[in-house]
């Protein structure tokens, strides 16, 4: 049975959890430009940043099967990044068990929405975060690029 739970202070499998976003990062290779960002992160890096946000972690018999970083942006949102799931065990509702968790936690902090950033590339992805109620918001570039390279999904949140 899948659970989903903060990371605990004791966490210590960080190369595990980089090579579970690479693994599902590593679809995008070659289709999204620029490169994603997951590209350089080591395990020291995503040890920082999980002091730095919040991390969930999707997990059946201790195995990790995805992941989720939030981070408040005060005073209407939670950003959602590095929303991850094993390519083995996408399809399954993981993401979006996910994303529950993001919510909760959002309305614990009495943050409004979720807001997130996808590739302009990724059009399955922008399909799939529709049907979980997220919707375009705004579109941008990275630095160096004239032409839009993401954009924004924001969901609101109902109060209750």
């Amino acid at each position: 049975m899948v659970t989903i739970t903060p990371i605990h202070p004791a966490f210590d499998d960080w190369d595990g959890l980089l090579s579970l976003i690479m693994s599902s990062f590593a679809s995008m290779d070659g289709v999204i430009d620029p490169p994603s960002s997951a590209l350089r992160l080591t395990p020291a890096l995503l040890k920082e940043k999980a002091l730095e946000e919040i991390v969930h972690l999707a997990q059946d018999d201790g195995q990790m099967l995805g992941c989720v970083f939030c981070k408040p942006e005060p005073p209407d949102c939670l950003y959602i990044g590095k929303l991850a799931v094993l390519p083995q065990a996408q399809g399954k509702g993981i993401g979006r068990l996910l994303v529950n968790a993001a919510e909760m936690e959002a309305r614990r902090r009495d943050l409004p929405q979720l807001r997130l950033e996808t590739r302009i590339e990724l059009t399955a992805n922008h399909s799939t975060f529709a049907s979980w109620g997220f919707a375009w918001s705004a579109d941008g570039a990275h630095s160096g690029y004239a032409r839009t390279t993401f954009i924004e999904m924001r969901k609101p949140l109902i109060s209750g």
